[in-house]
Formats: C-alpha cells, structure tokens, sequence
C-alpha cells in the first residue's frame, strides 16, 4: 500500500486550482479565511483524505471536501478528482446577482438623477438587497 505524504493546505488550495499562486493561498490562511473543523487553519496544516474545507471568498463561502490529497499542481480538467465542491446553490446565486449588470453607471451627459430616478433607483436597490440574501 503505497504511503500517503501529508500535503500543506496552502500548496493543496494551489495545486486543485483554488487560487491562482501559492502565495494567495498563504495570505489566505494568515486572514484566517480558510477553515477546518470549525479552526481557521495556518498555512502549514496538514490535509487528509474526507475532510471539509471551507474557504471564504467574498462575496461567497465556498466548501469542498477532500477526495485525495495533491502536492503538485493539476489540470483544470483533473481537479474533479482531488476535490468534490459541497457549496449550496444559495452562495453560488449571489454571484450571479451580482454579475447580473447592477451598475451604478450613467450615460456621459445626463447629468444627476432627478429626485423621480432617484426614488425608482433606491427602490431596484432595495428589491437587490443583499442583506436579504440576495
């Protein structure tokens, strides 16, 4: 049976493609944004075999749950194999909402809203609120 190597945690969010350097992956666990077991964990924890990550990058919290550790950087195509992503559909519809084209963006020339589109604008924020888990 062939021995299992411990793999950092920072160096595996690397290799399955979570974030884009090592480095990132780091500063990550030093923000305390990457959590296991309910602990946010240090850089040079060790991963294992079933357990849940959860990694947060805003707006949305992510989980994963480990299928086999990796030491070393994979395809895109092969990261399905190392990581099964737990994360519920409701975080994953808050970043549709917020690349469905809400911007704040006025034509060049047109000058301030009126008190009217400014009341009409409020109310398209308000039924967007993401306090509302939106």
């Amino acid at each position: 049976m062939p021995e299992i190597k411990p793999v950092r945690i920072d160096k595996f969010l690397w290799s399955v493609r979570i974030y884009k350097t090592r480095s990132i992956a780091t500063e990550a666990c030093k923000k305390g944004r990457i959590i296991i077991n309910n602990i946010s964990v240090k850089p040079s924890r060790s991963v294992f075999k079933d357990e849940i990550i959860i990694v947060r990058k805003l707006p949305l919290i992510y989980t994963y749950r480990i299928i086999q550790p990796v030491e070393n950087r994979v395809s895109a195509k092969l990261v399905s194999n190392y990581i099964e992503d737990l994360t519920p559909e409701e975080e994953k519809k808050k970043l549709d909402i917020r690349h469905s084209g809400m911007t704040g963006h006025r034509e060049k020339g047109s000058g301030r809203p009126t008190k009217k589109e400014r009341r009409n604008l409020d109310r398209l924020i308000d039924d967007f609120d993401l306090s509302k888990g939106w």
